[in-house]
């Protein structure tokens, strides 16, 4: 079965930038476009509540019908799919990831400084879903502009975190691939502290305690990165270890991304949705477009 890229549509102007996304994402990887409205149903809506049910679905089957027509005309070659599904979008859109390569959704921005609102369907989607999951807003970078607008040409990195105690291959992998396909730089960044054995401030008492401690981290990095580097040799690697709390690095490092990386363990529990100090960071703050990658 062929895998495609699967968006959530909604008719809102972060879900066609995430769509035009989406769309653009497809044509890198050569797999059809798959847009999915979920339309929520009111069980507690009396049956004459507005507008009859057959109208409610011509209206809503709109919705992705629209979006594709349009994507159609900017991607002539793309092969196109919809579907209109009902019920909670967070375990809908987790059933059609099953058959995705990566899903898209949708986020509401904030502003140039608050970054993503990530509300409960992004958060228990992103904890959810067994593929890679990008969240985009209407004006980042690569997807930005004025709705419809087609995004820079400007090659910018690709940015992703890296945990050296337990690097993860799909992460890895899903770096690489992202930047191999856009022919852009990827930035690898690790974040560090110095251990508490060393005492609460080691780095401001001795100076090269600091330089060896940074210098280990470093060597540490690039023999995580060795075989990735000799697999797609024509990528070209920034690779970052610098001091201090990753999920901030990121933030930064994403205001001139095409794309930020991170990874997502899969963290059970009862309650709440439990994606990753980083992840959750990088996600609310990101000025970039985010791929949440999920990792065993």
């Amino acid at each position: 079965m062929v895998r495609t890229v699967t968006v959530g549509v909604d008719g809102s102007a972060e879900s066609l930038a995430a769509a035009g996304w989406a769309a653009r994402e497809a044509v890198r990887r050569g797999v059809p476009l798959h847009l999915v409205h979920v339309r929520e149903s009111d069980p507690f809506a009396p049956p004459d509540s507005f507008t009859d049910p057959e109208t409610r679905q011509h209206w809503a089957q709109r919705i992705p019908r629209e979006a594709a027509n349009d994507l159609a005309r900017r991607h002539p070659g793309l092969e196109i799919t919809t579907d209109q599904l009902t019920g909670r979008p967070p375990e809908v859109l987790t059933a059609v990831a099953e058959q995705a390569e990566v899903l898209v959704v949708g986020t509401r921005g904030l502003g140039p400084v608050a970054g993503f609102l990530i509300g409960s369907v992004g958060l228990a989607t992103v904890a959810r879903v067994k593929c890679p999951v990008v969240l985009v807003r209407a004006g980042t970078p690569e997807e930005g502009g004025p709705e419809g607008a087609e995004p820079s040409t400007e090659s910018r990195d690709v940015v992703m975190g890296l945990e050296l105690y337990r690097p993860a291959d799909e992460l890895i992998e899903f770096g690489f691939e992202a930047a191999a396909r856009r022919g852009a730089a990827l930035r690898v960044v690790h974040g560090w502290n110095p251990p508490l054995v060393y005492g609460v401030d080691p780095i401001a008492v001795d100076p090269r305690l600091a330089t060896d401690l940074a210098e280990e981290s470093s060597r540490a990095l690039n023999d995580a990165l060795r075989h990735w580097r000799e697999k797609y040799p024509d990528v070209e690697v920034k690779a970052q270890a610098v001091v201090g709390r990753a999920a901030r690095h990121l933030t930064e490092a994403s205001e001139d991304a095409s794309l930020v990386v991170v990874g997502r363990r899969d963290r059970r529990s009862p309650i709440g949705f439990h994606i990753g100090p980083v992840a959750h960071a990088v996600m609310h703050h990101s000025k970039a477009p985010v791929a949440v990658v999920p990792l065993d």
